[in-house]
């Protein structure tokens, strides 16, 4: 099986009597609350989600992912996990200091050993993750909205999250590498999705499912736009087209709890090696991977891992063109493999798609399955009363 990011699965979730002896030290240090997407990377790190790190990044991981994709070790890594705190508390901490890590709440989730603590380049942060500085961005914005310093550290995690109805699909990555192995697939694809599955994102995974042994079906259930349909209704989606349309025994259905950067190339590869910590040996990277508006090209999210070594990132990334219906070919197809002009060619776009469906219109069953349709309709009808 595929080795995990950096040669090893990181697990730094304190069980049984450890924990008791944890939890009674951890109530007498210094606390400090966080939001539940900070929870989530708390969580992650501790699982191996996001192995090789142990803790929040310090300065010199933060400098070298933001100017090299790089962790300070040299290995790949293109988004900084950073935990940003007040001013106040930056300056009444230090080195080797316990902080205990609680949610808005007070309840206690876990503990970080501060190793290194320092100030935001905000702007080039944003210009160099997002490449842009433009807060109508939603990764942007969320950066100047977080407070000016970090800390960082090695973390230890007591309490897990609770993702109730969403649980039985939360995997952590030594439990998707059992069930692989279990499965006799040596060779896993993973597709990461935040939306709800069309016709031609079913091309894709269909047309990947044929070079592998496995199809892992990995949608975000983290922090995402506003305007991005809820999870637990796109979890409903996945199911009855599994369910129906795809064979069992070759599908894995799991959540990726992640939060949305829309950070386009740069998250494409945090995908990937996400999903490379899960046990996939391939990746699925599409048209504008985790982009936003216009901020990134239709490929650019292709494009990056040309900037590494294959061996650097481990993970094989396939890569496709934008996928449609044609009337013509009466098929799916992509312009490598269909000779007709556009007019035959059904792709509606996100936008005309929540249209449709908010004024009680199916959208083509060539461009989604009615099953799926049905369960998106109910819901902007309940939506819109």
């Amino acid at each position: 099986m595929i080795d995990p990011h950096g040669g090893r699965l990181v697990d730094l979730v304190v069980k049984g009597k450890e924990k008791e002896e944890f939890l009674k030290e951890a109530g007498g240090f210094k606390k400090l609350k966080l939001p539940i997407y900070k929870l989530r990377e708390l969580e992650n790190i501790a699982t191996g989600l996001f192995s090789p790190l142990e803790g929040f990044i310090g300065y010199d991981d933060y400098i070298n992912i933001i100017k090299d994709m790089r962790l300070s070790s040299g290995i790949v890594w293109s988004i900084p996990i950073i935990l940003p705190v007040s001013e106040e508390m930056f300056k009444n901490v230090n080195n080797r200091d316990i902080i205990t890590l609680t949610d808005v709440y007070g309840e206690i989730y876990g503990t970080i050993k501060i190793s290194d603590k320092f100030q935001r380049n905000k702007e080039i942060e944003a210009r160099e993750i997002f490449k842009t500085t433009d807060e109508s961005h939603p990764g942007v914005h969320k950066i100047y909205t977080e407070p000016d310093y970090a800390i960082a550290g090695k973390i230890r995690l007591f309490k897990r999250l609770d993702y109730g109805d969403l649980a039985k699909y939360k995997l952590d990555p030594k439990e998707t590498r059992k069930l692989f192995k279990r499965n006799g697939w040596k060779t896993v694809v993973a597709f990461q999705t935040r939306n709800p599955i069309h016709r031609a994102h079913e091309y894709l995974q269909k047309t990947a499912l044929e070079m592998v042994d496995g199809l892992f079906l990995n949608p975000l259930v983290g922090e995402t736009k506003k305007s991005d349909i809820p999870a637990k209704i796109r979890m409903k989606t996945y199911e009855v087209i599994l369910k129906n349309y795809y064979p069992k025994e070759r599908v894995l259905l799991g959540v990726f709890p992640a939060n949305m950067f829309y950070a386009g190339p740069r998250e494409a590869i945090f995908h990937a090696i996400c999903r490379k910590n899960f046990g996939c040996t391939h990746f699925i990277v599409g048209r504008d991977h985790a982009g936003v508006g216009n901020y990134y090209g239709t490929y650019d999210a292709q494009k990056i891992f040309e900037h590494f070594k294959p061996e650097e990132i481990g993970i094989t990334p396939l890569k496709f063109e934008n996928a449609f219906y044609c009337t013509k070919c009466e098929s799916m197809a992509t312009a490598k493999t269909c000779p007709h002009s556009s007019e035959f060619h059904i792709y509606l776009s996100g936008t005309k798609v929540r249209k449709m469906l908010s004024e009680g219109k199916l959208p083509p069953r060539e461009f989604m399955r009615p099953e799926v349709s049905r369960i998106l309709l109910r819901y902007y009808a309940e939506k819109k009363r």
